[in-house]
């Protein structure tokens, strides 16, 4: 049976490819995509995940959330994303309409309405949606079957040495979120580093042709220019979808038990997921980390999905 998803996003260029694998994979099942704000503002990721609808044939409910961070200021990534948010693509108008409820509603209002475990939420940008469905209607953690996020670092961060974007761009409501006490699989830096597109997989899906292969080649080369250079990648990590192939096919993985803490006051620190790798520390814990992916069946899926 299918995977139940709500996939919570700032599209984004590494959003839209995971947007495209959960539509695609029959293996999900895409019950809502829900925007908040981090790649860039609400408004244009909101737009972007409409765009992105169009081409990828989505039909489930777009819900726009929350427009900033709980309690700090919103430091988006124009460096990377651009002013759009999806520099470098060119998008077709929506023709899909906004559903009128606010993402958190319609999170609380999917989770309550199926039975306790059928529904996975897939969090790909910064977690202020979820942590505000949390404390709307708590009851939702006993009721989501797991959380399995593109965000953190149990190692090197991006936006700091130690922290990555999503969790830095609002470490309260990721503080909520890995402290909740339901289950928790981090898909961060130190997975999603290793899931580069690489000029051959550029090649395996322009070979596909049509609509969706030349929008996934051309967002490719977008976002594998902003990676060169500002990070000097030579290829660029595609992150988001990793998350989604995780609910898809966890066996391609490296899993890891590991009590993990979000730093919210730290001089340096701040927004670092502190993840106990120690050998003698007990893995009876809610929250998993991922630190390995088998690269060519990844992007088996991926390249499947476009197809």
């Amino acid at each position: 049976m299918s995977r139940k998803i709500i996939l919570d996003c700032d599209p984004g260029h590494d959003d839209a490819v995971a947007l495209l694998l959960a539509q695609a994979n029959p293996s999900v099942e895409l019950l809502a995509v829900t925007t908040v704000a981090g790649n860039q503002s609400l408004p244009k990721v909101t737009h972007n995940a409409l765009g992105i609808a169009e081409v990828a044939g989505i039909t489930a409910p777009i819900a726009a959330g929350a427009a900033g961070p709980l309690v700090r200021a919103a430091r988006f990534a124009g460096e990377i994303h651009g002013a759009s948010g999806l520099d470098g693509v060119s998008l077709p108008e929506p023709s899909v309409a906004l559903d009128p409820r606010h993402a958190v509603d319609l999170i609380v209002e999917l989770v309550m309405s199926h039975e306790p475990g059928e529904i996975t939420l897939v969090p790909t940008g910064p977690l202020t949606n979820i942590a505000l469905a949390v404390r709307r209607e708590p009851r939702i953690v006993d009721r989501v079957r797991e959380v399995v996020l593109m965000g953190g670092a149990a190692r090197t961060g991006n936006r700091t040495p130690v922290a990555e974007f999503n969790i830095l761009f609002d470490p309260e409501a990721a503080d909520v979120v890995f402290s909740a006490g339901w289950r928790v699989t981090m898909a961060g830096l130190d997975v999603t580093h290793q899931a580069v597109a690489t000029p051959d997989v550029a090649r395996r899906v322009a070979a596909i042709g049509g609509r969706k292969a030349d929008f996934v080649v051309e967002l490719l080369e977008a976002f594998g220019r902003a990676y060169r250079d500002v990070q000097g990648f030579d290829a660029p990590p595609v992150h988001d979808p990793v998350a989604v192939a995780v609910v898809i096919a966890p066996e391609l993985f490296e899993i890891v038990p590991a009590p993990i803490a979000v730093e919210l006051t730290g001089t340096h620190t701040t927004g670092m997921t502190v993840v106990d790798l120690r050998p003698w520390v007990p893995r009876d814990v809610p929250t998993r980390v991922v630190l390995g992916l088998d690269r060519g069946r990844f992007w088996d899926l991926v390249v499947d999905a476009v197809r």
